[in-house]
């Protein structure tokens, strides 16, 4: 028989026994008996009432300032994603998590502010702190379960059911505020959403409405644990009585069969199952239990009552928050393990002079981490009148990798994220533009080189100065000559509004344009031309260079074919 109590508690039927007559002994005068074959749906929920705790003030672990919506205060693009893969890395991050679409917008939604950015890696470098960490996803563990049961209770039919499991609910709803509040208070913190909420959470948990939710829970779990109660059944007849001090046998029973113990043998007992349904019969004991137990009971009654809205609003709100950084900081965990470095980059809205160290790709790493793979990094800078990256190389040599990489470090670098690399310094933009080169669609009537233009004139049109623009392997579909003649005239637009640029390109006289163009060439191993190093660096374009050396290699090369025509 299950126990009716512990479900109502929200623990699995079989974790512990109950004294049960089963037979033995009798209900006594106090005892209720009735034919148990059908259920109660019970008493709807009893409605929400908000406890006010006194605020402190924290507003937000994510904008430092008040919002009335958590999105609000990030300007969200999406448009760019597919092409740099940041789809793939925040639909991982994200994951399953309750509050994914949370994440997921946080994500998405780029700062404008140089110091909303330095808020949010003010967190981030607290959670460096593995004890504090760990300590905040306990919190966050403890927090998830309230959520679940609070969830659950919506979907149960019995009011004693309901009821209790209301009741655990708070119970761990006070112990994982209490443990956040003293982890909090002997941590040494740094960061000014932390310590707001620091200073929060020591007011709330003083507070007399927290005190009176703290004391009522316990007083109810004492009094739900002090009962003790038999059952005896009767073919379809049910008795539940008091329990008042019956032998209880089953020690007895484990003590007859110890001698015939030999070791390992299979386990024959029921595994009662751990699902919080319960069904009509257990739901007509609860009913009796009810009416034996009127007083505790009643005050159980009384008590959801009273604290229905028990889960303060600024609590909810710091941990939905939260779980944008720990799903961030799992992501990274496994890099960092494979030796990854991730830095906080310094973020400026005035100077284009950027550089990252050692930086890679995070799609592609993550990808080559869990294959066992090595990463490899690349260096940039850009100095002075320095603003534009014309990259150019052999094909499969890491260029438009660089170019992912340099738009996921500034995407990243704006919403206040750590990004991969030793050391960087990004440019806080207001909006980053992407054309990847695109396969041509037979619906349109249009060719691919008029779908390149129609996009690059999109975005010079809608780009300010300070815009990111990152283009790869446009004009493809056209003569060199024309592709030549198509790309000066983008880069002289880009030049003329001082934007940041990376531009992959096989056309190398775009690499000397002027002196705001730098040239970067992806390199192969000299010894053998058709193996890449995917390294790029600075250097002047060299494809002809390349070329040469794959004709010396396989021995086509001007002179070896006059060589060889002429013996």
């Amino acid at each position: 028989m299950s126990d009716p109590i512990r479900e109502m508690a929200g623990e699995p039927s079989g974790s512990a026994p109950t004294p049960v007559d089963n037979g033995i002994g009798s209900s006594n005068g106090g005892g209720a008996g009735q034919d148990v074959r059908s259920g109660d749906g019970g008493l709807p929920p009893p409605p929400e009432l908000r406890v006010r705790a006194p605020r402190h003030r924290f507003t937000s672990l994510v904008f430092d300032e008040p919002s009335p919506q958590t999105s609000a205060r990030g300007r969200e693009d999406r448009s760019f994603a597919s092409d740099l893969n940041l789809d793939q890395i925040v639909a991982t991050i994200a994951g399953e998590r309750e509050e994914r679409d949370l994440i997921t917008t946080l994500l998405f939604g780029h700062l404008d502010d140089v110091d909303a950015v330095h808020y949010r890696h003010e967190v981030f470098r607290d959670l460096e702190d593995r004890v504090l960490l760990e300590r905040i996803q306990h919190f966050a563990e403890l927090m998830g379960q309230v959520r679940a049961h609070l969830v659950q209770v919506k979907k149960m039919h019995y009011q004693h059911q309901r009821e209790g499991w209301f009741l655990d609910a708070a119970a761990i709803y006070c112990e994982a505020v209490v443990s956040l509040a003293d982890d909090l208070g002997s941590a040494q913190l740094g960061s000014r959403a932390l310590l707001s909420f620091r200073e929060f959470l020591a007011g709330y948990v003083s507070s007399s409405a927290f005190a009176s939710l703290s004391a009522d829970t316990r007083d109810r779990k004492d009094a739900l644990a002090q009962i003790r109660y038999c059952i005896r059944i009767r073919g379809s007849r049910v008795e539940v009585s008091r329990y008042e001090g019956q032998a209880d046998y089953s020690a007895e029973v484990l003590k007859t069969f110890e001698r015939f113990k030999q070791g390992a043998v299979k386990d024959y007992r029921v595994k009662y199952r751990t699902w919080p349904g319960m069904n009509h019969v257990g739901a007509q004991i609860l009913q009796l239990l009810a009416r034996l137990f009127s007083e505790e009971f009643s005050a159980l009654n009384q008590y959801c009552s009273q604290h229905a809205g028990f889960f303060d609003d600024t609590v909810r709100r710091f941990e939905r928050e939260l779980q944008f950084y720990l799903a961030y900081l799992d992501y990274i965990a496994p890099l960092r393990s494979a030796g990854l470095s991730f830095c906080y980059p310094e973020v400026t809205a005035t100077s284009k002079e950027i550089f990252a160290t050692d930086t890679f790709d995070l799609a592609l790493a993550k990808k080559l981490v869990t294959e066992g793979k090595p990463v490899i990094g690349n260096s940039f800078h850009l100095m002075g009148p320095e603003r534009i990256f014309v990259v150019s190389g052999p094909n499969q040599g890491g260029k438009t990798t660089f170019a992912r990489t340099f738009g996921q470090l500034h995407h990243l670098g704006g919403v206040g994220c750590p990004v991969p690399g030793d050391a960087a310094r990004l440019f806080l933009h207001d909006r980053l533009f992407v054309h990847f080169e695109r396969e041509e669609d037979l619906t349109k009537m249009s060719g691919k080189l008029e779908d390149d233009l129609v996009r690059m004139r999109e975005v010079l049109h809608a780009a300010t100065p300070n815009s990111i623009v990152i283009m790869n392997e446009i004009f493809t579909s056209t003569t060199l000559k024309d592709a030549r003649f198509l790309g000066k005239k983008v880069m002289d637009k880009i030049i003329q509004l001082d934007l940041l640029c990376v531009y992959v390109t096989f056309v190398d006289e775009l690499a000397s344009i002027g002196e705001s163009v730098v040239s970067m060439v992806s390199t192969i191993v000299a010894e053998n031309p058709a193996e890449r190093t995917y390294k790029v660096v600075r250097g002047p374009a060299d494809g002809l260079a390349y070329a040469l050396a794959i004709a010396e290699k396989y021995n086509v090369s001007y002179q070896r074919l006059r060589k060889r025509v002429l013996e």
